[in-house]
């Protein structure tokens, strides 16, 4: 009678679902560059360590070695904090998962404002007094909107 083999790893590390492409687009949807860090032309990499617990939520966030400041590492812990990562639990064991991670904060590329206009003219359309009941308006309307 053949067994199967046994896994090596006995307690799996977690991972965040989709796998690390996923968790770096994740990133790049929800950070928040800070004001004060894009008033200062602030940008660097914060580096970050926290713990997941046994249901895969982020417990305990830390920064390591010198931080940015200017905001920046307030933001880099919101958004650890908002992860949620996918746990293996073996036999109903509590692990606490330490893990550590970069949050890169660039500067947005500068965009050329273009000013946009739109013009609408609206003239209302002759009406026969038979087919209606009240006079035909006279008149045209102009608007313009102006955006940028």
């Amino acid at each position: 009678m053949h067994k199967p083999a046994k896994d090596k790893n006995f307690i799996k590390q977690p991972w965040y679902e989709g796998g690390p492409k996923a968790l770096k687009k994740y990133v790049a949807e929800q950070i928040r560059y800070p004001a004060e860090a894009l008033a200062q032309q602030v940008e660097g990499t914060v580096s970050v360590r926290f713990d997941i617990d046994h249901k895969g939520d982020v417990i305990d966030v830390k920064i390591i070695g010198h931080g940015l400041g200017h905001g920046c590492d307030e933001e880099a812990i919101r958004l650890v904090k908002s992860m949620k990562f996918q746990v293996n639990v073996p036999r109903g064991l509590r692990v606490i998962h330490h893990k550590t991670m970069q949050i890169h904060f660039k500067l947005p590329k500068a965009q050329a404002v273009a000013e946009t206009q739109v013009q609408l003219n609206y003239v209302p359309k002759e009406e026969t007094p038979a087919s209606s009941e009240q006079p035909p308006s006279s008149g045209s309307y102009s608007y313009t909107i102006s955006l940028g």
